[in-house]
């Protein structure tokens, strides 16, 4: 299994929100400019955002984005799940009944062990242990402007 694109990038900019230091929304503009990724990318990813209840959006001139919870209430799970659907390491588990074997397999239940190990895992990692983790490793006033480091 790999991590999406979306799913990182859907971290960076909710991260962005979590550390702006404001309740106000943030336009696309002021999040691209500050994670260095392009306002296209970023407005593709806030639509399953919001489906998601991860963001609000504001429009008109004061608009933007903003966290729709609180940081301690978002996961890495919620973030994941909301760009790319449920968390599922093989084709079996994404769509029960589709194997014969379904229910007398060993194969079957080792990979849902370990999906549920990972799926705990990114639970229990929040935004706001992130947005913390940011914090210490780059405090705003150390960042300097950098070479956009984006990919689609």
């Amino acid at each position: 299994m790999k991590i999406t694109a979306k799913s990182r990038y859907a971290l960076r900019v909710l991260l962005d929100l979590a550390v702006s230091g404001t309740d106000s929304p943030r336009t696309i503009k002021e999040i691209a400019a500050s994670q260095r990724i392009s306002e296209k990318f970023i407005s593709r990813i806030a639509v399953p955002l919001r489906r998601a209840g991860l963001v609000a959006t504001e429009r008109g001139v004061k608009g933007g984005l903003r966290l729709a919870r609180f940081p301690a209430k978002i996961t890495l799970l919620d973030i994941v799940t909301a760009m790319d659907g449920q968390l599922a390491l093989v084709h079996c588990l994404a769509h029960p009944g589709i194997c014969k074997r379904q229910g007398r397999c060993a194969p079957e239940r080792a990979w849902a062990s370990v999906n549920d190990k990972l799926s705990d895992a990114l639970r229990e990692i929040t935004l706001d242990a992130i947005a913390a983790d940011q914090h210490r490793l780059a405090p705003p006033e150390s960042i300097k402007p950098i070479e956009p480091d984006y990919c689609i």
